[in-house]
């Protein structure tokens, strides 16, 4: 019988990268598979149904809400965002580590639901290289980038309840430690220390970065 795989939280910052560095690991290792979350929001340019998100209605999210198919769930800016529960099931047994892409609220109903997951939190290098790739993204409108970082700021004063804080500047590198603290869960805790002033910082210049902005 297989040992079964690992669940991976990965949590971050709206443009914080956490797509590019989840898709540059299953790039390089065939041990991973991303569970693909249901969402009420409309699809960006180029993203596809059921490669980036399952794109549903607000009658669909529901119902899997009803037939209790969502392993968790969540608002997020206007709209719902959950991870349906059976691909999650079925790739552990078969011993293939998950990963989840899931904001905070969602992260820690699937903490306490599945007290072996591994909680792990993306940082960018700074507030403005947050901001930037943000903007340059192209997808949304100022009124609602200024929204995502308010939410950020927000969103740092939990940073600390991770197992382990990781910061994307370098993919390269941010990838490779990602690997290695999934096969060696005792490192979270080394990036965590190494990373946790960092985390404080960032709230600190995400809030100047607003208020110099007229948020």
């Amino acid at each position: 019988m297989k040992e079964q795989g690992m669940l991976v939280i990965i949590s971050g910052f709206s443009g914080v990268g956490k797509g590019t560095v989840i898709k540059e690991l299953m790039r390089r290792y065939d041990e991973y598979f991303f569970s693909v979350s249901a969402t009420t929001r409309s699809p960006r340019e180029g993203e596809v149904h059921g490669r980036e998100y399952l794109f549903l209605n607000e009658e669909e999210f529901q119902q899997l809400i009803e037939e209790n198919r969502l392993l968790e769930y969540a608002g997020y800016t206007g709209c719902h965002y959950g991870t349906p529960a059976d691909p999650v099931k079925r790739e552990r047994e078969a011993g293939r580590h998950v990963l989840l892409d899931i904001e905070i609220q969602g992260a820690f109903q699937v903490k306490k639901a599945c007290p072996e997951a591994l909680m792990l939190f993306l940082l960018p290098p700074s507030a403005e290289v947050l901001y930037r790739r943000l903007v340059n993204r192209g997808t949304e409108t100022m009124e609602k980038i200024h929204k995502r970082m308010a939410r950020s700021a927000e969103e740092a004063a939990y940073i600390d309840r991770y197992d382990g804080i990781l910061v994307n500047e370098n993919l390269d590198v941010c990838v490779e430690q990602l690997h290695q603290i999934i096969h060696n869960p005792e490192l979270a805790a080394k990036y965590k220390k190494e990373n946790r002033m960092a985390a404080g910082t960032l709230q600190k210049e995400i809030e100047k970065l607003l208020e110099e902005k007229g948020e």
